[in-house]
């Protein structure tokens, strides 16, 4: 191919650079269960376009990836979503979204290096596979918020009664979002950056 000739711009394009005022970079990870829309939250907010690893489910994961409750669900990640979004003049964030059958766990590892925080995704109409999600960074000891993904066939349940639910301690955030909105999207990553900032201030709330 003649480089020299061609017609394709060179370098980055203009959104996928770094405002020059950003003095800061946090690594967050979206986590949760299958088909609770990682990747769906990811592409929302991300101002650059996303990187997805979104592959066809085949009959190879039939009896092995459980699809109850999302068995219109075609496709799934099988390594990670990545995303950016500048969230003031200083502050970006890169986000790395997981795998959510258990069979794609190990590559969590490597993710959550040099993550400060998490967002854990969870649908009501299969709350039970947040349950291990959450364990796992319990366990692990990262900081996360959960939010609710507002799907239209899923049920409603007052927020203490999920939290009750979840059994989760009443400093974590629990809130409330559509994971296909941006602002709602942004609003569950504003709501980790809080919750961050307060542990920094106050380590004793964790």
């Amino acid at each position: 191919m003649d480089f020299e000739s061609s017609d394709a711009p060179a370098g980055p394009r203009q959104e996928d650079i770094l405002p020059a005022t950003a003095a800061a970079a946090v690594k967050v990870v979206i986590v949760g269960g299958f088909g609770v829309g990682k990747t769906t939250l990811v592409g929302a907010v991300s101002e650059i376009r996303p990187l997805t690893t979104e592959e066809t489910m085949t009959q190879a994961g039939v009896g092995v990836d459980d699809t109850a409750g999302v068995e219109r669900k075609s496709s799934t990640t099988v390594a990670m979503d990545f995303g950016r979004i500048t969230l003031n003049d200083e502050l970006v964030l890169y986000l790395f979204g997981t795998p959510g059958q258990q069979r794609f766990w190990f590559l969590w590892h490597g993710l959550f290096e040099g993550a400060l925080g998490a967002v854990v995704l969870v649908d009501t109409r299969r709350l039970e596979v947040s349950f291990d999600v959450i364990g796992r960074l319990e366990e692990r000891g990262v900081p996360f918020v959960v939010a609710v993904n507002s799907f239209p066939s899923a049920p409603e349940h007052p927020l203490e009664e999920l939290r009750s639910a979840l059994d989760l301690p009443a400093s974590v955030p629990l809130i409330l979002c559509d994971a296909r909105r941006r602002e709602s999207s942004r609003d569950v990553l504003m709501a980790l950056m809080r919750y961050l900032h307060s542990l920094a201030v106050t380590p004793e709330a964790s």
